[in-house]
């Protein structure tokens, strides 16, 4: 796919953006969706003055899932590390 401009709207604002693969599209349009959605979903349960409050927090909380989400995926792989010693150590034990 050769390189295309598409449109996201978020916060009733379109942002054309360029895209090189039908993937990398996918992923803007869901991500400008998700975003939406999070708006709409603190209009309506929070008072506030315009988009940008909303946008503030849309952003702190896709800040806060995505530290969470590096803090589970550290520990996940410090988890395999350590399985992977104990396969390994007690591989070699079984091996002698």
């Amino acid at each position: 796919m050769k390189e295309q401009i598409i449109t996201v709207n978020i916060g009733d604002r379109p942002y054309r953006l360029s895209v090189g693969s039908e993937s990398e599209e996918q992923i803007l349009r869901s991500a400008g969706k998700l975003i939406e959605e999070k708006m709409k979903q603190y209009a309506n349960n929070y008072a506030y003055k315009d988009h940008q409050d909303l946008l503030a927090m849309v952003a702190l909380q896709l800040a806060v899932d995505s530290i969470n989400y590096n803090d589970q995926a550290n520990q996940y792989r410090d988890l395999k590390d350590k399985l992977h010693y104990l396969d390994k150590t007690l591989t070699d034990i079984l091996e002698d």
